[in-house]
């Protein structure tokens, strides 16, 4: 057969122009060619020269910029284009294939041409337009003009010859011309909006905001179609992943559109709009605001959800055309082929083309492809909305968390808790369900369309199979309801397990000290009991709804076919059966998401109720001096009126030149005519609720001059300040603050007690008037760096920054911290003692460049010589000689002296204000008793020997919280230690192996813990189940094949198989086999069904028992573990084993793991059939594998650092919320609203950033994994279509494969998706497995508990042989052969400075420590050799830092419950707490709150004391027990050792040295040896002895 184009058929000359030239059909194709190959000739050099130097051209540096008009439309036409030109070029190789004698070339020539063309001008449109080259598009222009008229001639000539609608070409042609046409005007649109040609002066354009930015990494809004749908500009992040891991840098920043700040402004313009004049109080609605400013996008994604869904439908009704036809086919009945020629070739009919089988594997491919790509597409504009709604919701949360009026959060109308809980939960139950309401309305939709389709396959019987699925979705719906019930159930029960563990760890030296670890551990693992309980429900519950949705599917077809035998009294033919399994597997999905959906739908109504309620809670009054004419604008919100009343004050600096006369000299007392910095008259303010708090308030602040306010605890002094700075409410009166002289700005020598200091002259407009530099009672810090904290947004300056430092002597804290003022402080940070987060937040104020300093008690956590420091060197001096106006609140009546003025204070109103010598004359009565508290205070002060106590407790605290640990491991980065220890050598190579390996040594142990009869029951019942669906369906397929073999035989095709399947009178042999089939069916649903119960709960419960034996076991070993290790573990690791860990491992592994083994099998087990059914499909699968490996590996990788991101940007976003909620104060009164919204909208951006690239990364996973299914199914058709040629497969088996092959696209992706989920979780068991190597402490020693005298130790003789002690193997040692004897009942003296290993004595007769050599004897026992519990349950101890457990009193003193109430009762007694016990409701049962905060520090000493005396012992160890209580509670411990301990032996470890000079006998310790070792008496005498040097230094 030659080739020739026009053919050479006989008697028929092709080239003959007779009838004239346009008349051969040949001719008029040949003429199509030319547009084709003019575009290739012109297009390619311009191509391949564009492509060389296109660097020089590109003029921003993403080359993604789309600025042509119609860009969107071009892809699609040109995608329209391409699929017509396919089916051209199939329409005329199968004409000339089939009908024609000789090879016709111009059949299907031009159409390949056209697909290269069409091809051609979409790369070349591309290359133009990121080169932006517009006048090159004039090619596309003639191209489109030159095909259009070609194919207009042929489609006129068609018409002329009668050629219609009813032949196939005729179509195609036309479809051309048509898109020939709008391609053309898509060209001219262009030509008229950038004027780039035929016009004079073409249009400049330049790329948006965001391409000019290099920061912008975010591409999707900016790519082409092509890139968009397929997520293509992904592949540079995700492949480079697999080299280095991605960090934040590497995402940039998001695109302006997305960013919150854009978001809340369209959010809250849609709020406000809402406000109507005619009812303000209605509260406008967030759903509408939600809807008015996101719908669209919600719009377009349900739009593509639709497409997709439809699109969905194709699967099943091709699988029913190709299993038809290749029935037809094999029973010989194929109709007859129709020949109609005109031009001398043959022309095929339209209705020929859907009974080809080729063309209906193609289509489904196609309408797979297209409807992965929709789906896709509408999840990824409802994620990116999603994201865009949370950032602006987060944003509104901010802006009325900063104007919130103080008295919600003080009076509890609104908590800490609730704030975090509207910004974790609500914001994110509100994105869930953006994500997934197109389902709302796509659902029904889907369903109803399933149904219709379900019915005319198989009538009546699959509307019955359908009410199957329809009735159980309520049960559905019912268990996702429990599910969330028993999760809240579960969340208050693991809350309060951490809440208890949290307490142990805390005080997990006293727990051990005396020997209460087993008990506390009790009760964390009752509460887990019950936790576990609820887990049980939790599990079953989600075991029920995977069963639900496994068994379904099979519970419809069972009944469906059933019915259809009982009712058609045969089977369904193969085609039917099979589309109705696909259309099963389909309908399924819909309803089984529907109850989620359900769910969300719910929980979002209740967030968005909570949010509005939020948004209208009250807010702080208008305080105009701050925020009316500033000169700096705040964004001041729209305030709520009639809330508060107005709180006057300070107009603009030009109005104020008349009433101010320059004082000549800095009087003592301040005058009437001397500036006052801020007055209050008649004032009387409130915390709300109308209960004055603060009343007949008249005071005057005088400017630049130190004010006091004293007054006893509770007396309303920190309110004070609150309501000059207008957090309070104000019922009536106002305060005024002072104008500013505009001489100030003027002339610059002249300086006055005003508002404002010379500085301000320097530096003009650095000093912020307006605000006040404020040091709150609790001290507040931020999570940033110890210099971030003083700058606070400052600018920074080297000298005074030092000056600050040196005032509030911090630099030997920070030379200790690990990496200077650099470290990290706060909640992730390092965690510093109360003393050192005080002088931060003091040297917070000292910084800032304000007028006026408000210190509010800066004192409390300080001792006695940091005080004195900070008096002289930060407030008298650094402030003084600034001129600033400072009030400072304190207790320290010593300091008065120094007052510039007093204001005195009781019960909520001014008792005198005055200077010190007023009041001396006044109020003699009030200055006497001054006097008295004066001299106690001043005792104090002399008698404190080593130099800051307190303080050096602190820095020593801090130090050993850092050594033999490297800095900044704090922040929960254990995980990257344990990879380093791993591989030290971290070259490329290597960390690419890693990253890329799934755990399995991590999984195994996972299983393991698990237990090995729940693992072989899983696995066994995982692989029965899936070769009992795959025989379900496998015998559908014989089946259905066998009994309609009679029926094909119909001369007519098609309809009379139609006729023939709905009647009930057949000939046919398989009636008497049917019932036999039938059973065999109806067993192995059953059988079936079962096992999808059983597999169901075997890996839900196995995962349960792993969660059980880790929690107990990772808990025994860290209650156990010795005392170095809680040093050198920070708490927040080991709690993060307990939560996060903990939580991951109970809840998210076992579904994580069932969906990866389901999705896996699944895959398995249809990859299986379909190349047990067509050996050629296994030809295709080897690329597809392939594909499919790089593609996984890549995304794991990406994927699983993405998470990383998306984790450690969302904690700083949280920590941001609940610290500003807790500094408002602070930051309203530095003005600092402004920034700390800035940083809040960074921190969102940054976290929306990490999880719009995660989606989009999720994303591009499914596309890939997507297209792969479609070629899977297209391989598997084609497979089959070509075996049944070749007399393989029989019809019922291609129906079997195809349903399979279409499930396959479902669930690839899951595999990949849930091995990268559970390689993530996996990291939770791994980090809890490396503490369960943690070493115990040997508890059990060489004695037997029994052979202890019960009395034991009845004397209190105590003997130190040659002790040496250190507190690891590889530390040094602490004590160095020490040697000591203390007789019994002696009260003995322990004393020396910092680090001389005091209380490392104490410790070692607990056996704490590491005794390597020497020996404690206590009555005559070694207590190396006694078991741990025995020894610690018979000493007693009093530490430094007093340690209360939440429960009640009682359960504090006597945690054992074996005293009776006389007992405790007396020991209340001798700690002098009995009345205050009495008083509180519940006496002994009173409750206790968490760290005992509902008692103060000496309260709490106390209690210590008198638990100590609780258990009897003869032998007390105090370590620096009255190192934080002031000196009334000094004395009575004091007293009460001396009396009630009169007859036991006491070992006082002291820094006061005045406490231990009554003692018997005085150890002065030096480096961990003993210096002097004698009675005090004795000790004294010697002068030169280090002894009597502490002691003078305390006199």
């Amino acid at each position: 057969m030659g080739l020739s184009f026009c053919g050479n058929d006989e008697n028929v000359s092709g080239y003959s122009v007779d009838d004239g030239m346009l008349n051969n059909g040949c001719f008029v194709d040949a003429l199509n060619l030319v547009p084709h190959v003019f575009l290739l000739f012109i297009t390619f050099p311009i191509l391949f020269i564009g492509w060389g130097s296109q660097s020089s051209k590109v003029q921003i540096h993403h080359n993604t910029w789309l600025h042509f008009p119609g860009h969107n439309l071009r892809w699609i036409l040109t995608f329209l284009l391409l699929f017509v030109h396919v089916c051209e070029f199939a329409e005329g190789l199968v004409s000339n294939n089939r009908m024609m004698d000789t090879n016709h070339l111009h059949l299907f020539m031009p159409a390949f041409m056209g697909f290269v063309a069409a091809t051609t001008s979409v790369v070349y449109y591309h290359n133009i337009e990121t080169s932006n080259f517009p006048k090159l598009l004039l090619v596309l222009f003639i191209y489109w003009v030159l095909a259009f008229i070609t194919k207009s001639i042929k489609l006129w000539k068609f018409a002329e010859y009668h050629v219609g609608p009813q032949q196939l070409r005729f179509c195609i042609t036309a479809l051309l011309v048509i898109l020939y046409g709008l391609l053309m005007a898509v060209e001219v649109n262009v030509i008229r909006i950038r004027k780039y040609v035929f016009f004079a002066n073409p249009q400049k354009v330049k790329p948006p905001e965001d391409l000019q930015d290099l920061g912008v990494r975010f591409l999707q809004p900016f790519v082409n179609l092509l890139s968009k749908a397929t997520y293509w500009w992904m592949n540079p992040l995700i492949m480079g992943a697999h080299k280095r891991p991605i960090e934040l840098k590497k995402i940039g920043k998001l695109p302006i559109a997305m960013r919150a700040l854009t978001n809340y402004l369209r959010l809250k313009d849609a709020y406000e709009d809402q406000k109507s004049a005619e009812n303000p109080d209605r509260a406008p609605s967030i759903w509408r605001s939600m809807y008015r400013a996101f719908g669209r996008p919600i719009l377009l994604s349900s739009t593509f959800r639709y497409l997709a869904d439809l699109l969905g439908f194709a699967g099943p009704l091709c699988i029913s055309g190709i299993v038809r036809n290749l029935m037809l086919e094999e029973g010989g009945a194929a109709p007859a082929k129709i020949r109609e020629t005109y031009f001398d070739v043959h022309f095929m009919l339209s209705t020929e083309l859907l009974q080809n089988t080729s063309v209906l594997a193609v289509l489904l491919f196609l309408a797979l492809v297209l409807q992965r790509t929709f789906l896709q597409a509408s999840y990824y504009v409802t994620i990116e909305t999603g994201i865009n709604v949370r950032g602006a919701l987060l944003a509104m949360i901010y802006n009325k968390i900063l104007h919130l009026s103080t008295s919600n959060m003080s009076m509890g109308e609104m908590t800490l808790g609730q704030i975090n809980n509207l910004v974790a939960i609500e914001t994110n139950q509100l994105m869930w369900f953006l994500f997934l309401c197109p389902n709302l309305w796509a659902m029904p939709v889907q369903i109803v369309m399933g149904v219709i389709l379900l019915y005319y396959l198989l009538g009546w019987s699959a509307m019955i199979g359908a009410s199957v699925i329809v009735l159980l979705a309520p049960v559905q719906y019912l268990i996702a309801t429990k599910l969330a019930d028993t999760q809240k159930s579960t969340l208050e029960h693991s809350t309060d397990r951490l809440k208890k563990t949290t307490e142990i760890l805390k005080g997990i030296k006293l727990l051990k000290l005396y020997a209460w670890e087993n008990i506390f551990c009790g009760s964390v693992e009752e509460t887990r009991g019950k936790e576990l309980k609820s887990l049980k429900t939790f599990a079953f519950y989600t075991s029920m709804s995977i069963f639900m949705n496994a068994a379904i599917p099979i519970a419809a077809v069972l009944v469906t076919f059933v019915v259809h035998h009982i009712i058609n009294k045969r089977c369904p033919s193969p085609s039917e059966a099979f589309a109705a399994l696909a259309l099963f597997n389909i309908l399924v999905t819909p309803l089984f998401l529907l109850s989620t959906v359900v769910r969300f739908a719910v929980k979002a109504l209740v967030s968005v109720q909570k949010l509005g309620e939020f948004l209208q809670s009250d807010e702080i009054g208008d305080d105009s001096w701050r925020n009316g004419e500033m000169a700096v604008p705040s964004e001041g919100a729209k305030k709520h009126p009639g809330v508060t009343k107005a709180i006057n004050r300070k107009q603009p600096l030009r109005y104020q030149m008349d009433n101010y006369e320059q004082p000549s000299r800095r009087q003592m007392r301040p005058s009437e005519t001397e500036d006052v910095a801020v007055k209050v008259s008649n004032g009387c303010f409130t915390w709300g609720s109308n209960l004055s708090t603060l009343s007949d308030i008249n005071i005057r602040i005088p400017t630049g001059q130190l004010t006091m306010i004293v007054g006893q605890v509770g007396c309303g002094k920190s309110s004070l300040l609150l309501a000059m700075l207008g957090e309070m409410q104000t019922i009536s009166g106002r305060v005024h603050w002072s104008k500013l002289p505009d001489s100030e700005t003027l002339h610059q020598g002249t300086f006055s007690c005003s508002e404002a200091e010379e500085e301000g002259h320097d530096h003009v407009g650095s000093k912020n008037r307006y605000s006040v530099a404020y040091a709150t009672q609790k001290s507040w810090l931020l999570n940033a760096t110890v210099e971030e904290n003083i700058t606070f947004g400052s600018p920074f300056n080297k000298q005074r920054y030092k000056a600050v430092i040196d005032a509030c002597s911090l630099q030997l804290d920070i030379d200790l911290l690990p990496f200077g003022d650099q470290t990290e402080i706060g909640e992730r940070g390092i965690n510093l003692s109360g003393g050192q987060r005080q002088r931060i937040c003091v040297a917070r104020a000292l910084y800032q460049n304000t007028n006026i300093v408000f210190l509010d008690d800066p004192f409390s956590a300080l001792d006695i010589h940091l005080s004195d420091h900070l008096l002289q060197e930060g407030i008298l001096k650094f402030l003084q000689d600034d001129k600033r106006t400072v009030v400072l609140v304190t207790h320290k009546l010593q300091y008065l002296i120094h007052a510039d003025w007093i204001i005195a204070m009781k019960g909520g109103s001014v008792l005198r204000e005055g200077t010190l010598k007023d009041i001396q004359t006044h109020d003699v009565e009030l200055y006497d008793h001054w006097k008295t508290l004066m001299n106690r205070q001043d005792q104090e002060l002399e008698k404190d020997i080593e130099q800051d106590s307190q303080t050096t407790m602190e820095r020593k605290t801090l130090r050993r919280a850092f050594y033999s640990r490297e800095a900044k491991n704090q922040v929960d980065d254990e995980d990257e230690e344990e990879e380093e220890e791993e591989e030290d050598d971290d070259n490329f190579s290597t960390t690419t192996s890693r990253r890329s390996k799934v755990p399995w040594k991590v999984c195994w142990c996972y299983m393991s813990s698990g237990g090995f009869f729940m693992v072989f029951l899983m696995v066994s019942s995982k692989l029965l189940k899936h070769s009992v669906i795959v025989a379900i369906d496998y015998w559908l397929a014989i089946w259905t094949s066998k009994s309609n073999q009679s029926v094909v035989e119909g001369p007519n095709g098609t309809c009379q198989f139609q006729v023939l399947s709905r009647n009930a009178t057949f000939p046919g042999s398989s009636d008497s086999e049917d019932p036999i089939y039938l059973t065999v069916f109806i067993v192995l649903c059953a059988a079936g069904i079962t096992l999808c119960l059983i597999t169901s709960l075997t890996v839900e419960f196995l995962g349960l028992s792993a969660a059980t034996n880790l929690h107990d076991n990772l808990l025994n070993k860290i209650i156990h573990a010795p005392l170095r290790f809680f040093d050198i573990t920070p708490l927040g690791q080991i709690l993060n084993r307990f939560s996060a860990d903990t939580n991951i491992i109970d809840q998210h592994i076992p579904p994580t793991l069932e969906s990866l083994t389901r999705s896996t099998l699944l895959c398995l087990s249809a990859i299986g059939v379909i190349s047990s059914i067509t050996r050629y499909f296994l030809i295709a699968l080897v690329p597809l594998a392939v594909a499919f490996y790089f593609i996984q590996k890549y995304f794991r990788v990406a994927s699983k650092d993405l998470q990383d991101l998306d984790d450690s940007t969302q904690l700083p976003l949280l920590c941001h919320f609940s610290e500003t909620a807790e500094g408002l104060t602070t930051i309203r009164a530095f003005r600092h609203e402004a920034r700390f919204k800035q940083r809040m909208l960074e921190l969102t951006d940054t976290n929306n950033t990490a999880y719009l690239f995660l989606s989009a990364a999720n994303r591009w996973l499914e596309v890939r994994t997507d297209y792969l299914g479609a070629v899977i199914v297209l391989a598997a058709a084609g497979a089959s279509i070509w075996g049944s040629r070749c007399g393989q497969p029989s019809g019922g088996l291609v129906g079997l494969a195809l349903t399979y092959a279409l499930t396959v696209t479902n669930y690839l992706n899951w595999v990949v998706r849930n091995l990268a989920d559970l390689e993530v979780q996996m990291a939770a068991v791994k980090k809890v497995n490396s503490f369960l190597g943690t070493e115990s402490e040997n508890y059990e020693g060489s004695m037997d508990s029994s052979q202890v005298p019960e009395n034991w130790p009845h004397d209190g003789e105590i003997k130190i042989q040659d002790l040496c002690v250190r507190y690891d193997p590889m530390l040094k040692p602490v004590l160095k052969h020490v040697n000591a004897y203390v007789q019994p009942g002696q009260k003995v003296g322990i004393c020396g400075r910092t680090g001389s290993g005091k209380s490392s004595l104490s410790l070692a007769f607990f056996n704490m420590v590491d005794i390597f050599e020497g020996k404690i004897v206590i009555d005559g026992i070694d207590i190396c050799k006694l078991p741990l519990q025995t020894l610690r349950s018979r000493l007693s101890i009093i530490l430094q830092d007093p340690v209360l457990f939440s429960g009640s009193i009682r359960f504090n003193l006597d945690p054992e419950q074996t005293c009776n109430d006389e007992r405790l009762w007396e020991a209340l007694e001798i700690a002098q707490l009995k009345n205050m016990v009495k008083a509180l409701p519940g006496g002994l049962d009173a409750v206790v709150t968490e760290g005992g905060e509902n008692f103060s520090v000496g309260q709490r000493q106390l209690f210590c004391l008198a638990r100590a005396f609780v258990r009897k012992s003869s032998i007390l160890i105090m370590d620096e027990a009255t190192a934080s209580i002031d000196m009334a509670t000094e004395n009575i411990l004091q007293k009460v050792v001396m009396t009630a301990f009169a007859d036991r032996t006491v070992v006082t470890i002291a820094h006061r040295v005045h406490t231990i000079l009554t003692a018997d006998l005085v150890i002065v310790m030096k480096r961990g040896n003993i210096l002097e070792y004698d009675k005090p008496e004795t000790l004294l005498e010697q002068e030169d002895g280090m002894f009597a040097s502490f002691v003078k230094a305390d006199m």
